[in-house]
């Protein structure tokens, strides 16, 4: 029986197992939007902004393990796009984006809205296809979603032509193609169980491969079985649990030169799912290149092992795979293990237990995070947009390893608002509390409205200094005295939030932190939280005193 490729489009979807899609609607794709609406089987996200969709889609993906999906119409709607697929590269986040476009007769030729995605988006995804046989359609979306899924996941793009999804065809979905998952040797695991054993100061630094129930169950086991101490890569603080001794802290941006020097002097380094990107490596310091201790590399995708740093055993294999393995090879610990241990784990509980300072020209928004911490749920998600307030949740929060942190490795600013909607959706019943700069706030905030209009009971809080602090920061540092294009004239977010329909809190004295934190996530539905914050504090770890200094 015969149906139209809108129709197969959908249907193929399904039978990947999608159940949520997010998009905004555009004449590019009418049919398969109709196709969406008819069979009523997935649950199609209208948002207010492509940017917002796809940021939607990364986030979902990071919180299922499974591709996100997003939908978007040509030209304006791709380039919209654009920066959600750019942060699912970075992120190393399975992602399928959809985008219409103009009709096959009319490609080429410079038509309304056209652009060669190929070209586009080139270097930035995983593979981009054009479908110009509708017959082709179930075998393109199984491969789009295997090489999502495959060695270090990515996006992957599908060109819809307009014409295209009206053509009549008799191909039906296939299966799902599966993922080649390979595990380690047994004798390459016991060869690094056995130099583990020997080395009296390893290390782990697990990546974000490792960031779900199978990678967070094996990543502990294999701690614990051999006494190796584990530091998280940028954004996969929650990975490990936060008070365990052999939590090794998280490898993010601009951590304390002692945390770097300390963790420095291991001498033999474990790299398991990790890309060993410039900032979990502290800007290819850590390791050093070439690496001044032993680096062994697991990673599932070859291409990965050997690009930047010279590891002296790199092995293909999936991460979690190899660390049950190792697990289970388990060894004993060199003299002098217990010592490196206690060394870290006394570093880790003087950073992470330090006190918030009052701020004289704001609220310090560590304050903030030190009244949160009693509110939080045993699987509260956590979101944290781009800046450099989000130091202070990784430095003052200590996870258990059951709730989730979702951040962009990518750096880009704007997914919070957008990835609390993608969070709240996915775990209706779970606690969801953001934290946006008033940079991020005002570059994807309108996401509030689809909150409003799904249900979404997500708490926004807004570090509000008037500034783009990462780059102020910066400024201060390379160019003292030079404030250029930083400063904000905001809203008032409170205010903003409640015109979506949200609960709007002010927070402007220390001395209203407790109770006004209090009254946001007692609050049975979405609250926009509006922190009056310091500029002098600029992050947790600098001052601009001391930059200044």
């Amino acid at each position: 029986m015969s149906g139209t490729a809108a129709d197969l489009i959908v249907a193929c979807l399904e039978a990947e197992g999608v159940d949520r899609a997010f998009c905004v609607p555009g004449e590019s794709y009418l049919a398969t939007l109709d196709a969406f609406a008819r069979r009523n089987r997935i649950d199609l996200v209208q948002t207010r902004h492509e940017s917002g969709a796809g940021f939607m889609a990364v986030a979902d993906a990071k919180l299922t393990g499974q591709p996100g999906v997003a939908l978007v119409s040509r030209g304006p709607g791709a380039t919209n796009a654009s920066i959600a697929l750019h942060t699912a590269e970075q992120d190393a986040v399975p992602m399928v984006l959809f985008i219409g476009q103009v009709s096959r007769d009319e490609i080429g030729r410079g038509a309304f809205q056209e652009i060669d995605y190929s070209k586009m988006f080139g270097e930035m995804a995983k593979a981009v296809w054009t479908i110009m046989d509708a017959d082709r359609i179930p075998e393109i979306v199984a491969r789009a979603f295997q090489i999502a899924r495959s060695g270090t996941p990515g996006p992957v793009v599908i060109v819809l032509p307009e014409d295209m999804q009206f053509d009549m065809t008799e191909a039906k979905p296939l299966d799902p193609m599966p993922v080649a998952r390979h595990g380690a040797p047994e004798s390459a695991v016991a060869d690094i169980a056995a130099r583990i054993a020997a080395a009296e100061r390893p290390l782990i630094i697990a990546g974000g491969l490792l960031d779900n129930a199978k990678g967070r169950a094996a990543l502990l086991a294999a701690a614990e079985a051999l006494r190796i101490p584990a530091a998280m890569s940028f954004k996969h603080q929650d990975m490990f649990p936060n008070d365990n001794p052999l939590f090794a802290g998280h490898l993010g941006f601009n951590i304390p030169k002692p945390q770097v020097e300390l963790l420095s002097d291991a001498d033999l380094i474990l790299a398991v799912g990790t890309r060993l990107g410039d900032t979990t490596t502290q800007g290819y310091v850590f390791p050093s290149i070439p690496p001044k201790q032993p680096l062994i590399h697991v990673h599932p995708d070859a291409n990965v092992i050997g690009r930047v740093f010279a590891a002296e055993t790199g092995l293909v294999a999936d991460p979690a795979l190899f660390l049950e393995a190792l697990a289970s090879a388990g060894g004993g610990a060199a003299k002098g293990r217990e010592a490196w241990i206690a060394r870290i784990k006394g570093y880790i509980d003087g950073l992470m237990g330090g006190e918030p300072e009052p701020a004289d020209d704001g609220i310090n928004f560590g304050l903030i995070v030190e009244a949160l911490k009693p509110h939080l749920t045993d699987d509260a998600i956590l979101i944290t947009d781009a800046g450099n307030f989000s130091s202070w949740i990784h430095r003052h929060v200590r996870l258990n390893g059951r709730q989730a942190m979702v951040g962009a490795v990518s750096g880009a600013m704007g997914m919070g608002t957008p990835a609390a909607v993608a969070a709240g959706l996915r775990c209706p019943d779970r606690q969801v509390i953001t934290f946006l700069g008033d940079g991020g706030a005002m570059m994807t905030g309108n996401e509030l409205a689809t909150a409003m209009a799904r249900g979404v009971k997500a708490k926004v809080f807004v570090s509000n200094n008037a500034s783009y602090g990462t780059i102020r920061l910066h400024q201060e540092k390379f160019f003292p005295g030079t404030i250029s294009a930083t400063g904000l004239a905001n809203p008032d977010f409170a205010q903003y939030g409640a015109a979506f329909g949200a609960k709007g809190v002010t927070i402007t004295k220390d001395d209203d932190i407790e109770a006004k934190v209090a009254e946001a996530m007692a609050h049975d539905g979405p609250v926009v939280v509006d922190v009056h914050s310091s500029l002098e504090r600029i992050s947790a770890y600098v001052s601009m005193g001391d930059l200044k200094g």
